[in-house]
């Protein structure tokens, strides 16, 4: 069975990720407004190796990139996934590894993801570590969502700066911020964390041959992205195959201009798809819960049974009013299940009494997903 993952945190207990702020407080203080610095966030850390996180690099199914400033400045990104022979001697300077979605990898890295869950896990999104050798980094940049920059090996040296100027240096393969102003500088420590919201200006370079640095990041979807990809279903599922007629048709004069009936028609069908909360509720539980690009689930190695189970790493599972979504797909369930499979959705885990207690409904489905591979006995 995989390292279960920590309970969610309790809104009002101080904890020293937060640097002894609740959640609570955290979020009212400092949540998508000022930056914090946490000293002795998490002391004792142990981040994966090295030659692990290289090895991820190789991966198809892993993003992995190679970013490097040369001696005159200029920068250069390469995609992986890479060859070994192909990470420049790790005594070059100036030089970073970085690998998206370390947590569907990794375990311990899947369970400290779980220790942000004070932020609903729809905002949630992954874990990306960087390794770097002396004076490694991407440059000044801001970012467009909530980042937790955690220190796991080394020393990393930060300027933030307020939101001014964000234009962006034309030309290059990054996107490096044209006139980067800092207000303040830190040096992180291993253990040590920064909060960053979005937004703000900020620039990390490694400091000594050894650095690597865990970057929690949060999703922000974009509205007129999250509208198109909504529509996208609702429109897929809308049974309505209407045509658009006009028997009362009259001779034009001006054949180019469109009809208002045309236009009338048009906004109709869009009304009509927003007349629909419920599928809308219903497609956003779907698109929320898909699992990452390129994830794959493996086959169990054993025969199910009724029994303790915890969600797979890679598993994404929440739960509006009336529907569970597991994995991109809608479940209905009600009475006892439905606290049941909240309870497994928010605590990514089942004791073996509570699944006994489920309906045979219920412990079907768990069959199924196990058989998937979403969850484990």
């Amino acid at each position: 069975m995989p390292i279960e993952a920590p309970p969610p945190p309790s809104p009002n207990r101080p904890l020293a990720l937060l640097g002894g702020l609740t959640p609570t407080q955290f979020l009212r203080r400092h949540w998508q407004k000022e930056p914090l610095l946490i000293r002795a966030a998490l002391p004792g850390f142990e981040p994966l190796s090295r030659a692990r996180l290289l090895a991820l690099a190789g991966q198809g199914d892993v993003e992995s990139r190679l970013v490097a400033r040369t001696a005159r400045g200029h920068w250069t990104l390469e995609h992986g996934p890479f060859a070994h022979s192909a990470f420049p001697a790790r005594s070059q300077p100036t030089w970073t590894l970085l690998v998206q979605g370390v947590d569907l990898h990794d375990d311990a890295a899947h369970a400290l993801l779980q220790r942000f869950r004070f932020v609903p896990d729809a905002r949630l999104d992954d874990i990306m570590v960087s390794w770097a050798s002396l004076g490694g980094g991407v440059g000044p940049h801001f970012d467009s969502y909530d980042v937790f920059l955690l220190q796991a090996q080394g020393r990393r040296r930060w300027r933030i700066g307020r939101p001014r100027d964000l234009r962006i240096e034309k030309g290059l393969p990054l996107k490096i911020l044209r006139n980067f102003i800092p207000d303040v500088e830190f040096v992180l420590e291993p253990g040590d964390m920064l909060y960053v919201p979005p937004l703000w200006a900020h620039d990390g370079a490694a400091e000594g041959r050894e650095c690597m640095t865990y970057s929690i990041g949060f999703q922000a979807p974009r509205r007129n992205v999250l509208a198109a990809e909504l529509g996208q279903r609702l429109a897929a599922e809308l049974e309505d195959e209407a045509l658009y007629s006009d028997p009362r048709l009259e001779a034009t004069t001006r054949p180019a201009r469109i009809p208002r009936e045309l236009q009338r028609f048009a906004a109709n069908a869009v009304e009509r798809l927003l007349a629909r909360p419920r599928a809308i509720a219903r497609s956003l539980g779907e698109l929320s819960t898909e699992p990452k690009p390129n994830v794959v689930f493996d086959e169990p190695e054993k025969r199910w049974r009724p029994g303790a189970v915890v969600l797979d790493r890679r598993t994404r599972m929440m739960y509006d009013e009336r529907s569970i979504f597991i994995n991109g797909g809608c479940h209905r369930v009600a009475g006892k299940d439905l606290g049941l499979m909240r309870r497994l959705a928010n605590d990514r885990r089942l004791d073996a009494g509570a699944v006994r207690t489920a309906s045979a409904a219920a412990r079907a489905l768990l069959a199924d997903w196990f058989r998937a591979g979403w969850l484990h006995r």
